[in-house]
């Protein structure tokens, strides 16, 4: 988290005392973990005590961190592993309830991909808390597992409700483009929390359940036909610049919509970094179109810092940039872009809505 999201030490609040499985039932309950993360390693905790607490530990650095260029990669712990380590319903049942509070913990200055009130971290919410459901109902605790459930069910109606909403809005191809894109994500992220579950008589039937309530079929198809699908990647070009992880300001949006960012970005004295970071993402990552848009956004932003900045970068770097391709995508007008990706929208939707 240090790391990834240094930004982050300022925000932590005052040394507590208590146990870090006490300290998740508030809206900074991640922060409140992270500043007290020692607690963990203090004596008198039995082993039950001790994976609460680790638990609890995994899921404020993954909240904390998974909107960044760098997330800590816990994801299969909070999602199988951590869960799997007890068969004792009173040890897991705490964590259950972790998880449930973490759904309010708060995403100011740890993301800007939230759209309408929707973003990737409400799967990574409910994937943790599927992964839960799975083992309680190993484990003979239904009354614990249909709490899980009756999260998971409640999440995926509102997302869908907004999915909706925003489908039926005039004006809001955008929002409904990334909504898309979203509910794409966390359609996979809750089949991934499901991994993790012993196919049994008891959670054959829920899993086929939840698969079918999760599966979001007009948002995917929307983010397949309207070419997000090569959006969705992990950015790894972008993650050796750490300039970008310095401030919450340089925090990443969701593609291919990055212009506004890459103006942002345009300010930095390292922008050079960024801007070769950029390049060569074009080469690496076939079919996006976000990196092109950022480099657009650069040059709007400042034509002058723009030019400085590409004298800087390495040689290879120069060379792409002055291609005829790139140069092409990038004098593509902002406007003109994202009128192109309106009428994709409403011909996907008129196709699959």
């Amino acid at each position: 988290m240090r790391s990834t999201a240094p930004f982050l030490e300022a925000r932590l609040p005052a040394a507590e005392s208590g146990r870090l499985i006490e300290l998740a039932h508030s809206s900074d309950g991640f922060l409140r973990i992270l500043a007290n993360w020692e607690n963990i390693l203090r004596s008198g905790l039995n082993s039950g005590e001790q994976l609460q607490d680790y638990f609890a530990l995994c899921l404020a650095c993954h909240h904390a961190t998974v909107a960044t260029f760098v997330p800590t990669d816990v994801d299969t712990k909070i999602r199988g592993i951590v869960w799997r380590e007890s068969r004792e319903p009173d040890v897991l049942r705490p964590m259950l309830r972790v998880a449930l509070s973490a759904r309010g913990w708060t995403e100011e200055g740890i993301s800007i991909r939230a759209v309408r009130g929707v973003s990737g971290h409400n799967v990574e919410h409910w994937s943790a808390i599927a992964g839960g459901m799975g083992r309680l109902l190993e484990l003979g605790d239904t009354v614990a597992a249909a709490e899980a459930q009756a999260a998971i069910e409640s999440e995926i109606d509102r997302e869908q409700a907004v999915f909706d909403e925003v489908a039926a809005e005039q004006g809001a191809e955008l929002d409904l483009l990334r909504l898309s894109m979203t509910l794409a994500h966390n359609r996979g992220d809750l089949s991934q929390g499901m991994g993790f579950w012993k196919r049994t008589p008891l959670t054959a039937p829920l899993m086929e359940h939840l698969a079918t309530r999760g599966r979001f079929a007009p948002a995917v198809r929307i983010y397949q036909h309207t070419g997000l699908s090569a959006e969705g990647h992990r950015h790894y070009p972008l993650r050796p610049v750490k300039v970008l992880r310095r401030s919450p300001a340089t925090l990443l949006p969701l593609c291919p919509f990055l212009d506004e960012w890459g103006g942002t970005v345009a300010q930095l004295e390292e922008s050079h970094e960024v801007l070769a970071a950029l390049v060569t993402g074009c080469e690496k990552v076939q079919g996006q179109q976000g990196y092109y848009r950022a480099i657009a956004g650069m040059r709007a932003a400042s034509p002058g810092r723009f030019e400085r900045a590409a004298t800087r970068m390495p040689n290879a770097a120069q060379r792409l940039l002055r291609g005829g391709e790139m140069r092409k995508l990038i004098d593509v007008p902002r406007v003109s872009f994202e009128s192109m990706m309106r009428k994709r929208a409403r011909a996907a939707l008129a196709m699959f809505g």
